[in-house]
């Protein structure tokens, strides 16, 4: 070490505490630094020569302070957090050699490294940090490496204690150019929790755990609509519960949630939430004052006049007080053969002194049906409800029967078990009153249609609304459903009862200085750590199917596995076409047609899938195709001029486009410097040699160049996939 500098040792996180007096001085702040700088350099390793600027500072955390160390020179930076014992807690490591994780080109490269290699560097770097004899770490698949351009192995883990799983989590970044650890991150015991880590020692059996939580499962019996159906079929769904752990050394059963939410509103959370005041404006989009007067020449579309007209006349609003301030009309996105939908937002106010009341109504402009309803208030503590819940909720159905009678006959005021509306307690006060009515068919919920009715507490107008509702939904017959209980069998089968460490919040009786500490702060517990067993499951599960019993998944959310092709197996260039879908390159549909010759709007299909979603050439629209030449343009690939989407593309032209597009263009139009080595040279055009040379040194194309041959689109991929393999 060269140089020591800046040192900052900060004051504690609460300077108006006042601690207990140490039994014994503590070491100035300078040995103290000097102590975990020589523990840190141990622990890792490290040679600290290269760096020529050093300095740390420590700051007191709630539970343990924390000395945070930097070094800085022509070896680039390197920061790490520890305790006093160094004990690493963070690590972050920036070489000075380090490089761009962008390829320096147009086009993205393929990941480079070895997951093997990373891992086990992760893992030694692990051995380093953990303590040997209680922790350790099962680390998960990397993450960052599937996609195009990255450069390193992310991989994450829960700390074991004594081999059991425990709340702690770590992580470990690896660059995949050389296996260096460049980042870490760890919680640690001591700033996690108070008290010892417990032995791995239980009492209780797993079987009587299992007994004991499975006696806080309940299911209710609901329809769910599947992805991609039109009929909705009966479901047993989890109603909410709170969070409970069994004691493996006493075997009681504890609600986690009821002590944390005891932890919380004393001393760790904020100001119990209460009414909102007012919700947030929605963005003002759509067209402006001057247009609202070209979309009125839309066939059908009602002016805001009539629209205001018709809003008025529904008592239950309470517009008489109110003042139109503003109309927006705003025009949607038409579905395939629809006309483009068309809606109006309404804004409405009144004065009441210096207090300003808002209504907004978004509302169908061709059939004035209203969306969606929300309100203002002003903030004023002295406000008193004029109307109790029970009348506003009388008032809410009364509005629901009056204008949707027809649908009001199928619905129904919706609260599952542990959410049902609490009577306020006296005193207690709110601007507004809000009930939810879900479908109901064949005497089971749909929630997913329901309408949301909002009353105003000071003079029972509906100041909030919306629904959703589609009548075109079937709905399954309820017969040849399974018991109740066979179903709760079926989704307690769905956990794991596991034994592990549990954050558990415990009275503060301790004499110790950190919990008088805590004490002062204004709490009466903390978290201690505890031996128990709680319910895991690794997938997440929605409930179980009321015919079938079995276990209903939630539809996945996006595709992730990347492209396949039923069409591909036997193709010369299967392979490269399945490499290429592993990062969703290539074409949506099932099909690449490997031997189909090659058109500019394929080549320009397959250059979009690079950076965006894949496209399926043979049923894109004109807002796809659109969008996708931009992006080819962008890329310098093709021209605006040289746009031509059927066209048939030669060998000499997709090298020319992808060689373009990856930024290799200005290089290849230099003359009289390439030279190559293909069979056919001497009939390589002048104008194309130096695109023919730098695709034969990259290895886009082996054998003849043939610049003059109709391209695949088999070609054209594999001329990708090597381009990329950069």
């Amino acid at each position: 070490m060269k140089k020591l500098c800046c040192l900052l040792v900060s004051v504690l996180l609460l300077t108006a505490a006042a601690l207990p007096a140490s039994a014994e001085a503590a070491p100035s702040a300078d040995l103290q630094l000097q102590q975990v700088t020589q523990a840190v350099k141990a622990a890792l390793d490290l040679d600290t020569d290269a760096y020529t600027s050093f300095h740390g500072d420590c700051s007191e955390g709630e539970l343990v302070p924390l000395w945070d160390l930097w070094w800085e020179g022509d070896a680039g930076t390197l920061s790490v957090t520890a305790l006093s014992d160094g004990t690493i807690v963070s690590y972050d490591h920036n070489p000075a050699e380090a490089v761009s994780s962008a390829s320096g080109h147009g086009l993205p490269s393929f990941p480079k490294g070895d997951p093997d290699q990373a891992r086990a560097a992760a893992e030694a770097f692990l051995a380093k940090v953990l303590d040997p004899g209680l922790e350790s770490v099962s680390l998960t698949e990397p993450s960052g490496f599937d996609r195009l351009d990255s450069t390193t192995y992310r991989f994450s883990g829960t700390v074991l204690l004594h081999g059991l799983p425990s709340p702690l989590r770590c992580s470990v970044t690896v660059r995949a150019s050389d296996n260096t650890v460049t980042r870490f991150w760890r919680d640690v015991p001591e700033s996690m929790f108070l008290g010892d880590i417990p032995g791995s020692a239980a009492s209780v059996t797993r079987n009587t755990a299992a007994g004991l939580l499975g006696t806080q499962q309940s299911l209710r019996l609901e329809y769910i609509l599947p992805e991609g159906a039109d009929t909705a079929v009966l479901c047993y769904l989890p109603n909410p519960v709170h969070t409970f752990y069994v004691d493996a050394r006493t075997g009681q059963l504890v609600d986690l949630t009821a002590l944390e939410e005891d932890l919380f509103k004393n001393g760790m959370g904020g100001a119990a939430a209460g009414d909102t005041a007012a919700e947030a404006p929605e963005a003002e989009s759509g067209l402006s004052a001057a247009e609202e007067a070209g979309i009125r020449q839309l066939e059908g579309v009602l002016s805001s006049q009539e629209l205001d007209k018709a809003l008025r006349a529904v008592t239950e609003y309470g517009l008489s007080r109110y003042t139109l301030a503003s109309a927006r009309f705003t025009v949607g996105e038409a579905e395939t053969g629809g006309e483009a939908p068309v809606t109006c937002t309404l804004r409405y106010s009144r004065s009441d002194g210096s207090d300003v009341y808002g209504r907004t109504f978004t509302v169908d402009a061709r059939t004035g049906e209203v969306q969606r309803v929300s309100a203002s208030f002003p903030y004023d503590p002295d406000h008193r409800s004029a109307i109790s819940e029970t009348e506003a909720q009388a008032k809410a159905e009364a509005f629901l029967q009056n204008h949707y009678g027809k649908r009001y006959a199928h619905l129904a005021l919706y609260e599952t078990p542990g959410q049902e509306t609490e009577p306020l307690a006296a005193g207690e006060n709110v601007t507004s009153y809000s009930f939810r009515f879900a479908r109901q068919e064949n005497g089971y919920f749909f929630p997913d249609h329901c309408y949301t009715v909002r009353i105003d507490a000071g003079d029972g107008t509906v100041c909030g609304f919306s629904f959703q509702y589609d009548d075109a939904v079937a709905f399954d017959a309820p017969d040849g459903i399974c018991t109740a209980e066979a179903a709760l069998d079926a989704w307690m089968d769905t956990y794991q009862v596991t034994l592990g460490y549990v954050l558990v919040p415990q009275p503060l009786t301790g004499s110790d200085d950190v919990s008088q500490r805590l004490r002062q702060m204004g709490l009466s517990s903390f978290y201690f750590l505890k031996l128990g067993y709680t319910l895991e499951r690794e997938d997440a599960i929605r409930g179980i199917d009321a015919k079938s019993g079995q276990p209903v998944s939630y539809a996945s959310s996006g595709s992730g596995s990347g492209l396949t092709y039923t069409d591909a197996a036997g193709s010369w260039a299967a392979a490269e076409l399945q490499r290429l879908g592993r990062y969703n390159v290539g074409y949506d549909g099932g099909l690449f047609q490997p031997d189909k010759l090659l058109t500019q709007w394929d080549l320009v299909c397959l250059l979009y899938s690079l950076n965006r979603s894949p496209l399926d050439p043979a049923a894109a629209d004109d807002g796809q195709r659109d969008a996708a030449y931009a992006a080819a343009y962008e890329l310098g690939a093709l021209t605006q001029a040289q746009r031509n989407d059927s066209a048939i593309l030669t060998r000499g032209q997709v090298v020319r486009c992808l060689l373009d597009a990856a930024g290799y263009g200005p290089v290849a139009r230099l003359e009289g410097i390439f030279t190559c080595a293909y069979p056919d040279r001497a009939s390589i055009p002048a104008g194309e040699l130096g695109y023919a040379a730098l695709a034969q040194g990259l290895g886009l194309v082996r054998g003849a160049y043939d610049a003059a041959s109709p391209a695949t689109r088999a070609q054209a991929a594999v001329m990708l996939c090597r381009l990329m393999e950069r």
